[in-house]
């Protein structure tokens, strides 16, 4: 059964080996200086600071994470392991119990991201051409659809 729950401080080092396995499975178009990059920032400053939505298997051990800012997703990760059993799907159920009218931006070339959100009835709204620090990884912003029923 998946629960969810807050993020606690013992969640930090699990936190960062989900986003590192979710993004190892999911971002192939991310150079490797890039991914390092990322990591660092993800590792160091993101995930210390942030307060998360954890999904958990029946061990309570965390499979997947969410952040949330008013009506923006800013970052869900499903561990490579627990990649469609669930938990990113229970994350989203979570999150439109919480705010029905949510944004997310989806890495263009993340099919896997695009096709999920797409299925939990987000629709697209608009296109960047750069992501969030400027790099060339186009950024595709989805708005939750309120007439889906989940």
């Amino acid at each position: 059964m998946i629960s969810i729950r807050p993020s606690r401080p013992s969640d930090f080092p699990r936190t960062f080996d989900i986003w590192h396995s979710a993004v190892k499975a999911t971002h192939d178009f991310l150079s490797e200086a890039d991914f390092r990059a990322l990591a660092v920032i993800v590792r160091d400053r993101y995930l210390p600071e942030a307060e998360l939505w954890i999904a958990t298997n029946d061990q309570d051990q965390a499979m997947g994470f969410m952040g949330i800012t008013e009506k923006n997703i800013d970052t869900l990760f499903v561990h490579a392991e627990g990649r469609g059993a669930g938990f990113g799907k229970a994350l989203i159920q979570h999150a439109i119990s919480l705010q029905p009218e949510l944004t997310v931006d989806v890495n263009e070339q993340n099919s896997a991201a695009r096709g999920f959100y797409l299925h939990m009835g987000f629709v697209q709204m608009g296109r960047s051409d750069l992501d969030s620090e400027g790099r060339p990884y186009p950024l595709l912003h989805l708005r939750s659809s309120a007439s889906k029923n989940y």
